[in-house]
């Protein structure tokens, strides 16, 4: 059952993560070398995917055997949690050549979570962002940062412990406000020079910290458009593991229209009208398009433009 009527791409992850008994290596040590336990590929941050007998995209997952021969040890394997009684690993490769041309041939190919997770079941393309995440945390994490040591992995994957120290690494999130600013019936998108011509977003940036979600909601506005916020509502959460954050969707109410990009982040500002908005998010308007439904941008611009 949903926790929350807006739902956005990356949650959901319908797996048990079994977070209370990651610490029984015994006991996950038998999962792994169950006959029936299954593994998702990863490689460099791509999962392995398969189509089905109607054409449609979906995770390929291998037998827990192959996953051993894959991984050889648990420095490159991650316990993702219980499918019911099946355990389901993921298995971290990387480097060049492409394993579905060697161990994986004729089993799938692999392919970019952020072209395919669209097309992939929901619920499988959260364990695919699970995945990728972690990966990206465990791989810029191999050192103690402590004492500069090499960590050794424990939990399951989900902890790196310093054998000369001791000090415990857990997984980094990191939080990002991304606020869609809205005055009477307009809400204000901006751009960066970098982006394709044309698209327009909500604006965003990294919570810092000591600051609450609706300071740093604040804060954004102003240092990007000139904005002060009056007040700040909560919409939904997108796990986006590019390559580890949480972005927190919020609907922010500013005190005028007095809006100009700051130049840095910003090249430009626009406002939209609720029936504007509603063609950017349908296929653009005036030349100007919105991000793919993938982004939580593109439900936070949805979501307001259809209110009214």
């Amino acid at each position: 059952m949903p926790l929350s009527k807006n739902s956005n791409v990356f949650s959901g992850n319908p797996l048990n993560r079994a977070s209370e008994r990651r610490g029984d290596a015994a006991w996950l040590e038998a999962l792994q070398a169950g006959p029936d336990s299954l593994c998702l590929p990863l490689w460099n941050g791509q999962p392995f995917t398969e189509k089905t007998a109607d054409g449609k995209i979906q995770l390929a997952y291998v037998p827990g055997g192959m996953a051993n021969e894959l991984a050889g040890g648990w420095e490159r394997l991650l316990f993702m949690g219980l499918w019911k009684d099946t355990a389901v690993f993921a298995v971290d490769m990387e480097g060049a050549p492409d394993p579905a041309d060697g161990p994986l041939s004729g089993l799938g190919k692999f392919a970019d979570l952020r072209q395919v997770a669209m097309a992939l079941p929901g619920s499988e393309a959260a364990i695919a962002a699970t995945a990728k995440g972690m990966f990206e945390w465990r791989r810029k994490h191999r050192f103690c940062a402590s004492c500069g040591e090499p960590s050794q992995v424990s939990d399951g994957g989900w902890k790196r412990v310093c054998p000369a120290c001791r000090t415990e690494h857990f997984p980094r999130t990191d939080p990002v406000v991304i606020m869609l600013a809205v005055k009477g019936d307009k809400c204000l998108v901006g751009r960066q020079a970098m982006w394709p011509a044309g698209m327009f977003s909500a604006l965003a940036g990294f919570l810092e910290p000591g600051e609450s979600i609706e300071e740093a909601c604040a804060r954004e506005l102003k240092e990007e458009a000139g904005l002060n916020a009056v007040a700040v509502r909560y919409h939904s959460t997108q796990p986006w593991p590019y390559p580890n954050s949480l972005m927190i969707g919020l609907i922010a109410e500013v005190d005028s229209e007095d809006a100009a990009p700051d130049q840095t982040e910003l090249e430009a500002v626009r406002w939209f009208a609720r029936e504007e908005a509603r063609q950017l998010i349908n296929g653009g308007f005036d030349g100007c398009f919105a991000p793919p439904p993938l982004a939580i941008a593109h439900q936070l611009i949805k979501s307001w433009a259809e209110e009214g």
